[in-house]
């Protein structure tokens, strides 16, 4: 018999294990301020309120739809670029390769004198095995990204360019619009449709909508997702606890090609002929809307549905400019300084949210 038994006294409860912190519950606002696009949304209503009350046509319905066709032809390339650097790299010939997937399909298709779906077929394989090609040379080289596809862009660019004028004596591509194939391409890439008989959208949009839904059900839903957001953060820390860390990091390069494959061929069918030397610095816009919509430049945070936001953004100050009759020249102004804000804006809400969780 214990002293205490003997004593009559009862032993004190064992105190249980508290609740595991892990599993409470976190406010609205918290989950809110841990979301990457939270700045972005935020300066997208401002700009929205912003514009409709300086700008008289901004709220018109043909207005706003040409906002948003502003919108999706970058927020197309804004989804795979924002994976991408999730994934913590860049590609700097994301531009470019738009032309060039454009170019392939339409000077196939003329040169050869197919059906046209047969030029955006074999555009589809080129331009994917471009994006294989930048994913392969990091994985192999270990030469930081940016040298990779600066090195690409400059390469495309000149062959953009030498390769139409040696097929056609100029600098753009033939015209593809009477040959076989080009209704039907035009109806898949390019067509408009008629929204309750009040708004004619262009097709891109909603197939930005989707690109951007299914980029965000592969982030936050599938273990694909999880291996993105943890070669972002630490590439080392992933491949020890068995990520595939290269077949990832080339999948996202690949992306990315996909993503331009199909803005080229929005291209090609909206106008029929391609410009050789367009899509020069268009990788930077395309950069600014996924950073604008929270990705950090550093890998690892940041969302598709914020490089959306951002990409709505770049078409409202594109467009609300041109209704508000400013001078256009001032445009590049206000992307740069909104570019600022939003990263500053963005590393202000972190902080806030790593000194209170």
């Amino acid at each position: 018999m214990t002293s205490s038994a003997a004593s009559g006294l009862a032993e004190p409860p064992v105190a249980g294990p508290g609740p595991d912190e892990r599993l409470a519950r976190q406010s609205l606002l918290r989950r809110l301020l841990g979301r990457p696009e939270l700045g972005a949304l935020l300066g997208a209503v401002a700009l929205f309120a912003f514009f409709s009350i300086v700008a008289d046509a901004f709220l018109e319905a043909g207005s706003f739809s040409t906002v948003l066709y502003a919108a999706s032809t970058y927020g197309i390339m804004a989804v795979g670029v924002s994976l991408l650097m999730i994934g913590g790299e860049f590609d700097l010939s994301a531009g470019v390769m738009v032309t060039s997937a454009a170019l392939i399909a339409a000077l196939t298709a003329y040169q050869f004198t197919l059906n046209v779906w047969a030029g955006v077929v074999i555009s589809l394989a080129l331009t994917l095995a471009l994006g294989m090609v930048n994913g392969l040379l990091y994985v192999r080289t270990k030469l930081p990204s940016f040298i990779i596809t600066l090195a690409t862009f400059f390469m495309l660019a000149g062959l953009n360019l030498g390769v139409t004028k040696a097929l056609t004596g100029n600098v753009a591509s033939d015209s593809v619009r009477d040959m076989d194939g080009f209704d039907s391409a035009r109806w898949i890439f390019a067509s408009d449709i008629d929204v309750l008989d009040a708004l004619k959208i262009k097709i891109t949009v909603l197939w930005w909508l989707l690109f951007v839904a299914i980029a965000t059900w592969i982030l936050l839903r599938t273990r694909v997702g999880n291996w993105i957001f943890a070669v972002g953060g630490s590439a080392a820390s992933a491949r020890a606890v068995g990520v595939p860390v290269a077949r990832v990091k080339i999948g996202l390069f690949m992306g990315v090609a996909f993503c331009a494959w199909f803005s080229g061929m929005h291209l090609v069918f909206a106008f029929a002929t391609v410009q050789s030397g367009e899509g020069v610095g268009n990788e930077f816009l395309y950069i600014i809307c996924a950073v604008i919509g929270g990705c950090l430049l550093t890998g690892g945070y940041g969302s598709a549905i914020g490089a959306a936001i951002g990409a709505f953004i770049f078409g409202m100050t594109n467009k609300g400019i041109v209704y508000a009759e400013w001078n256009p020249d001032w445009f590049r102004f206000f992307l740069g300084a909104m570019l600022l804000i939003a990263t500053v804006v963005n590393l202000i809400v972190r902080r806030r949210v790593e000194r209170s969780s």
